[in-house]
């Protein structure tokens, strides 16, 4: 189970309180296959349709201008959808965060 922490309005959104953990199958190679960014975005979406059109856009998939990625502290903002997740976010020992970027002044 890969753990990810919503943003306090996607979380609202979602009808859910903290952390939420989703199943995420392996790519299409089948067994010992990685999990990418665009999987794991996927089923975040399959478990909380709701949630589409608020983190990627509907028809292009990119992501949001303001919301943000992040795995074992590294900023996966702006990496392809086929890039692999850390071990650490697959296993469940480190959330994936999503975050809504600060803006203004």
């Amino acid at each position: 189970m890969i753990r990810i922490e919503l943003p306090a309005h996607l979380r609202t959104l979602a009808r859910v309180g903290g952390e939420v953990e989703i199943d995420v199958p392996p790519g299409a190679e089948g067994a010992g296959a990685e999990v990418t960014l665009g999987a794991l975005l996927d089923a975040l979406e399959a478990t909380y349709p709701v949630l589409r059109g608020t983190i990627r856009d509907h028809v292009t998939e990119k992501r949001r201008p303001f919301v943000r990625f992040f795995a074992c502290q590294e900023d996966l903002s702006h990496e392809l959808p086929d890039t692999p997740l850390p071990r650490a976010i697959t296993s469940g020992a480190e959330p994936f965060l999503i975050v809504g970027a600060m803006a203004g002044g």
